[in-house]
Formats: C-alpha cells, structure tokens, sequence
C-alpha cells in the first residue's frame, strides 16, 4: 500500500524538487501541494494524507508550527515531519510541542527524507540524528531544565520588569539576561514574556 503525501512549501521549485525525490519511490504518492498553511490545512481535510512534509517559514500567514498544531488536531490526523533550513534549539523544540513526528534539515538526502517518511508513517519518530537531544529531553521535564539563573530572570519577569531592571536587581548586564530570556523561551516552548510567566505557573516554576 502507498504512503499518501503532501507537500507544503512557499517555494515552487522546491516543491517541484521535493515532489520529484518522492515519485522516484513507488511506495510514496503526493497526492497534492499547498504554498501556506491555510491551503494545507484545506487540503488535508480533503486527501487525508498519511503524511505531510511541511516547510518551517511559509511567508505571511500561519508557519510551519501552527500548522503542525492545526493538522494534529484534524481527524484523522497526518503525522507531520518539517523539513527546513533552520535548526536552533527553539524551533525544534516548538516543531516537538506541536506534535511534529520528524524534523529534517533541506541539505538532507534523499533518502533520508523519504526513510523519513516512512517512519512518519509508521507512527515512528523521524529526527536527524545530527538535531539536539537536549530539547527532546527539556520536553520531558521543562522545569527541571532551567537554571537557578534562568528561574531568577524569570522571577523579574514575572513581576514586570524590564531587561535592564532586571539586569541591574541580579548583578547582569541587559544582554545576559536577553539571552538567558532566549534560553527560556526554548526549555518552555514559548515565544514571549507573557507566555513565558504562564508556562511556568503551570509547570510549577512560579507560584
């Protein structure tokens, strides 16, 4: 039986080239294409595909992550693997959160894109191998994973201060505890402040 797939992309060409290493497997059928999340989103509701090689950057509108969340939900549900060109800590943790089955890098070759796949499929994991552990592992236990120094600047944050306040109350300069917020953001899975604090109410970090 042929495993169903669909592409989503911004790029024409890539999603010709992609389309072009899938068809040379005869277990593998694109059964469509989608330039943004929306479109993919309509899509599967339509094809079902069993899987969905999705782009992490699709221009204006949703990215690869929320799209990643909106197909999860659907019923049934693709298993979605990204394929992109970023690969900080923070987006393969999100890509993780969202229930991404697989995360690769575009300079991946083809047969890993398509063993890939195959393993989405299968209801495998599908990470490269060369992709940090150290996020898959902070997804397990996110407040085990913060410093003493991370859970300070975010006791600062939560009580609304500002990068420099907080900076000056702990001894820092504006752009440590920048960074520090940087590396809070990836162990939570957050992308602001305000999520930041929430997050760590919820997991226990912050009263």
């Amino acid at each position: 039986m042929s495993i169903s797939v669909v592409i989503v992309d911004d790029h024409p060409i890539v999603r010709s080239g992609l389309r072009a290493v899938l068809t040379s497997d005869g277990e593998l059928d694109v059964v469509g294409e989608a330039a943004d999340g929306t479109e993919a989103v309509a899509l599967c509701e339509t094809l079902r595909p069993d899987v969905v090689l999705c782009d992490l950057r699709l221009g204006e509108g949703a990215d690869g992550i929320s799209t990643t969340r909106t197909l999860r939900a659907l019923d049934p549900a693709p298993a979605v693997v990204i394929l992109t060109t970023y690969d900080t800590d923070h987006d393969i943790y999100r890509a993780a959160q969202a229930g991404a089955a697989g995360y690769l890098l575009k300079d991946a070759a083809p047969h890993a894109i398509i063993r890939a796949i195959r393993d989405a499929a299968a209801g495998r994991t599908a990470w490269a191998p060369e992709l940090s552990v150290r996020v898959l592992e902070a997804l397990r236990s996110p407040a085990a994973s913060l410093t003493a120094r991370e859970v300070e600047v975010l006791t600062h944050v939560a009580a609304g201060h500002s990068n420099e306040a907080t900076a000056k109350a702990l001894f820092l300069t504006a752009a440590t505890v920048k960074t520090h917020l940087g590396h809070i953001y990836t162990k939570l899975g957050v992308d602001s402040r305000t999520q930041a604090v929430a997050r760590a109410r919820e997991q226990g970090i912050l009263p």
